[in-house]
């Protein structure tokens, strides 16, 4: 949010992590993310990594800790729900925690978010379907089975 203009990650360096994440999805983002080359400065995430099944977590941090000695300036940053915080994929890599508090108040959060995921012509694009031609929305509820 320091660079408003900054476009926000690429497909390529984003996983969204469950438990059906294979190993091989997981490695194929970790060499994306490890091994030196000229990609410019991304930064890869893997988010809700804590959901990864503790077969698949066991052989990303091996891998992890093979490829990150090929690469000193890799920029990775693993997103958990810190009420799983006990699951592998937090306690492998509890050396690196940083307790994140977003630093930004709410509505500026969601300014900057539909600074970005605002289609800018909106004719015959499926983002008339959100709020002010949003092409990402969000359905949620606090009770389950509500048709979302």
């Amino acid at each position: 949010m320091n660079s408003p203009d900054q476009p926000l990650p690429m497909f390529d360096e984003v996983l969204l992590c469950t438990p059906q994440t294979t190993a091989e999805q997981v490695g194929l983002f970790l060499r994306r993310c490890l091994i030196p080359c000229s990609r410019g400065e991304k930064i890869y995430t893997m988010l809700y990594a804590d959901e990864l099944s503790y077969d698949v977590s066991c052989r990303a941090e091996e891998l992890f800790q093979h490829l990150q000695h090929c690469n000193s300036s890799y920029r990775l940053v693993i997103l958990c729900n810190c009420e799983r915080e006990h699951s592998y994929v937090p306690s492998a890599f509890s050396q690196y925690k940083v307790h994140m508090i977003p630093q930004r108040p709410w509505a500026e959060i969601q300014q900057y978010l539909q600074h970005h995921y605002r289609v800018a012509q909106p004719s015959s694009s499926a983002a008339s379907v959100f709020k002010d031609n949003m092409c990402v929305g969000i359905v949620s509820s606090k009770r389950a089975g509500v048709g979302k």
